[in-house]
C-alpha cells in the first residue's frame, strides 16, 4: 500500500494541488512515486501493489506509474489521515486474504539503496508474523532532526539488537530535545509500517473505539460512508501510541521523507560551492544554494544558503533554515497563489 494523498505544501509554489510533491522529480530525474514503486517491484509483484490516493490525483499518477493500472489505485472520496486510509486499505486487503502481510510506504521518500530497503522489509515481515506486534521501520539519525517524530526503544526482539519493542514513540523536537534523543539511542520514525492486515484491524477494535465503531460500515461495504463520518487521525497518534504492540526495525539504509526545500541538498548532486541546479540555473561567488527553475533562468550572485524557486510565474525566495516552516508563510497568501488558478 503506497500512500499517495498528499500535496507537499513544503514544496510551493514547484508542488500545487494538481501537482504534488508525489509528482516531481526531487530526487533524480522521474517522479518521487515512479521511483517508489520501481523500488518495491522486485520484492512486492505489481499484481499485489496499491496506491492509495484521491480521485483528482489517479490521472497523473497512472501516467507516472506506467507499470500499473486503473485497478492498482484505492481511491478514498475525501482525505482523513492515514488512520482511516490504512484501515480501509488493511479491511480490503484482509478480506481479500486474511493471512496478508500488508506493506505501508510513502511515495515521497529517497532511500538508498532499494535492496537493502527491500531485505529489510522482508524481515519486519517475518518477525510481525512471529511476535504479533505492528512494525514500523526506525532509522539511524545523522543529525538533530526538529522535523522528525522519534522511537524510544524498548526490551530487544533480535539477538543482533536489530528489532526491539517500542518503549514510547516522541513527537518533532526542539533541537536540543533532538540530541538528546540520539544521545539516548531512538531512532527516527520513518512512518514506513509492516503488519498482518488482519491484526491491524484487531488493534484498531481494542484502541482505536472512534473508527472501532465504525467498522461495520467497512463490513457493508460503505466506503463513502466511512470516510464521511471517519474522523481526521493519524495511524501515529490513533493507534500506535495507544498499543502495547508495536515493533521497530532498525533500517540498514539511508532515508530521506524529503520533507522541504533544504532536504533538496541531500537528494540532489552539488557542485563545488555545494549548489544544486534545476533547470537553467547559474551561481556566481554563491554557496550552499538550491535554485529550481520550472521557467526563465535563475542567477544567484553573492549570497548562501538560499532556496530561489521560479515556477508558474512565482518567484520564490527563501533561507534554506525557513524552508520548513513554509506553511506559515501559505497561511498568509491568497487562495490562487497557493492553487495556481
Amino acid at each position: 500500500m503506497i500512500l499517495a494523498g498528499g500535496v507537499g505544501s513544503r514544496f510551493w509554489p514547484v508542488s500545487t494541488p494538481a501537482r504534488p510533491k508525489q509528482l516531481l522529480p526531487l530526487a533524480g530525474t522521474t517522479p518521487l512515486i515512479t521511483q517508489t514503486v520501481e523500488r518495491i517491484l522486485p520484492l512486492v509483484p505489481a499484481e499485489r501493489i496499491r496506491i492509495l490516493t484521491g480521485s483528482a490525483l489517479a490521472e497523473p499518477i497512472l501516467s507516472a506509474t506506467p507499470m500499473l493500472g486503473r485497478e492498482h489505485l484505492l481511491l478514498e472520496p475525501r482525505a482523513r489521515g492515514t488512520a482511516p486510509v490504512l484501515v480501509w486499505a488493511a479491511h480490503t486487503l484482509a478480506a481479500r486474504d486474511p493471512q496478508a502481510v500488508m506493506l505501508s510506504l510513502h511515495s515521497d521518500h529517497v532511500i538508498e539503496p532499494p535492496s537493502a530497503f527491500r531485505e529489510v522489509l522482508a524481515r519486519a515481515a517475518a518477525l510481525s508474523r512471529r511476535h504479533g506486534l505492528l512494525f514500523t521501520l526506525g532509522a539511524v539519525p545523522t543529525r538533530p532532526e526538529t522535523g522528525y517524530g522519534y522511537i524510544s526503544q524498548g526490551a530487544a526482539l533480535t539477538d543482533d539488537g536489530a528489532a526491539h519493542e517500542v518503549a514510547r514513540f516522541v513527537e518533532k523536537p526542539d533541537r536540543a530535545t533532538a540530541e538528546k534523543y540520539i544521545a539516548e539511542g531512538c531512532l527516527w520514525n520513518t512512518g514506513i509500517f509492516v503488519w498482518p492486515a488482519a491484526l491491524l484491524l484487531d488493534e484498531i477494535r481494542s484502541h482505536t473505539p472512534e473508527l472501532a465503531a465504525l467498522l461495520p460500515l467497512l463490513d457493508a461495504g460503505d466506503v463513502d460512508a466511512w470516510f464521511e463520518q471517519a474522523p481526521s487521525l493519524s495511524i501515529d497518534e490513533g493507534l500506535l501510541e495507544r498499543s502495547r504492540s508495536v515493533g521497530v526495525l532498525r533500517a540498514g539504509f539511508e532515508w530521506d521523507d524529503v520533507g522541504a526545500w533544504d532536504a533538496i541538498g541531500r537528494t540532489r548532486a552539488t557542485d563545488e560551492h555545494g549548489n544544486v541546479a534545476e533547470g537553467s540555473a547559474h551561481f556566481v561567488d554563491a554557496h550552499s544554494n538550491i535554485a529550481w527553475a520550472d521557467d526563465g533562468t535563475i542567477v544567484v550572485f553573492g549570497v548562501d544558503d538560499l532556496v530561489v524557486v521560479r515556477s508558474g510565474g512565482i518567484t520564490f525566495v527563501a533561507p534554506r533554515s525557513r524552508t520548513p516552516d513554509l506553511k506559515q508563510l501559505l497561511s498568509e497568501l491568497p487562495e490562487r497563489l497557493i492553487t495556481g488558478d
